[in-house]
């Protein structure tokens, strides 16, 4: 098998040759580890392309996540200033925008104009977006997608490695539109106050993102995921989970499966109450299953809970084990999870949530050194 058989073989919860090695690289990390400008890496779909071709083959993983597209070809255009300091990348925009690019982590963002929240009886259908055209990284964060140039960097990466490897795209779930647009704070009290309205906000969102998500499988995706972070025990209550998360995603879930394609759903943090309710959505597989402490999964139950309804990529603790672990506490960890996860098909070895910043290149190579010992 190569790499990218392997990896759909897991995902088809069929027998592979050996333990497929994937992972979500967290924006820090692929900064530091690839040593480009930050403000080039976030906005050239070219340098975006590069540092991800290149991590794959530093760390010589089954497949590659694209989680940013839509790059426009004149970003530059928009950059009235840059400078570079000690700590990372400084731009000013033209349109008085500001954006602090550091060396290790996201970029922050400040509005030349204080950004106005919308109150929620003033939202209605006709004043929502009728196309989407951003992805909500984080809080007051977006990444503008370019509806020109949609999935450039996609089928850049498919023309150079789509034949060897897997390669995922990403969209964003609908719950995490209504975050962003009423912020996390007040879209928590509107589930309470007039869950009508979010219903009406998440169901819009979830035809978007539905449209875009079948675009994109036309590109020649091999899978897709679906980043639903605030869904979590953290967040929401499993209720909540099953009247505000669970029908809008599921839209999505189906659309994607009508291409052929698959999809799977990644939620951080405690999610161990809701395991049989997010595959409810008709997903193919589950990311993160963040274990104690940063979550509450424990591999043994999920795999013996989630059976064959679907395949696992997880579930290594990037921070208290591949960040500040010994080298023989992170190969007995990996070991332990190997072989839990391969006592069922469908196993796909990762960071349960992104590899951290500031991890060392020499702890991620142990995943595959591992991984490449379990036939």
């Amino acid at each position: 098998m190569n790499s990218k058989e392997r990896i759909k073989a897991a995902m088809d919860l069929k027998p592979v040759d050996k333990t497929p090695v994937m992972c979500q690289m967290s924006i820090g990390h692929m900064l530091i580890q690839t040593g480009f400008s930050p403000c080039s890496f976030w906005f050239d779909k070219d340098i975006f392309a590069e540092g991800l071709l290149k991590l794959r083959e530093m760390y010589n993983f089954d497949g590659i996540l694209i989680s940013l597209h839509g790059h426009s070809p004149n970003w530059k255009d928009q950059i009235k200033n840059l400078r570079s300091e000690k700590e990372g990348e400084y731009a000013e925009l033209i349109n008085g925008d500001k954006i602090f690019f550091p060396f290790n982590d996201l970029p922050q963002y400040t509005f030349a104009q204080e950004k106005k929240i919308p109150l929620l009886n003033e939202i209605a259908l006709e004043n929502l977006p009728n196309i989407l055209d951003y992805i909500p990284v984080s809080q007051d964060l977006h990444f503008k997608i370019d509806l020109q140039n949609k999935f450039g960097v996609i089928e850049s990466i498919i023309e150079k490695a789509g034949i060897e490897y897997s390669v995922h795209g990403e969209v964003t779930s609908p719950f995490d539109y209504l975050i962003d647009l009423l912020g996390a704070e007040n879209a928590l009290i509107a589930l309470l106050d007039d869950p009508d309205k979010c219903k009406m906000i998440l169901n819009h969102y979830s035809n978007l993102i539905k449209e875009l998500a079948v675009e994109m499988c036309a590109t020649g995706i091999d899978a897709i995921k679906i980043s639903s972070p605030f869904a979590g025990a953290g967040f929401i209550s499993p209720d909540d989970y099953q009247e505000f998360v669970l029908p809008y995603e599921k839209i999505i879930v189906e659309a994607i499966r009508k291409e052929n394609k698959h999809v799977y759903i990644h939620t951080c943090g405690a999610i161990g109450d809701r395991l049989e309710l997010m595959f409810q959505s008709g997903m193919s597989g589950i990311e993160c299953l963040d274990p104690f402490p940063l979550g509450n999964v424990e591999l043994k139950d999920a795999v013996e809970r989630i059976s064959d309804k679907g395949f696992i990529k997880g579930n290594i603790d990037s921070v208290n084990i591949l960040l500040n672990g010994t080298k023989e506490e992170i190969i007995n960890d990996l070991t332990e999870r190997i072989k839990i996860g391969n006592s069922k098909p469908g196993f796909i070895l990762s960071t349960a949530c992104s590899i951290a910043p500031e991890v060392k290149k020499e702890n991620i190579l142990l995943l595959k050194e591992v991984a490449d010992l379990w036939k």
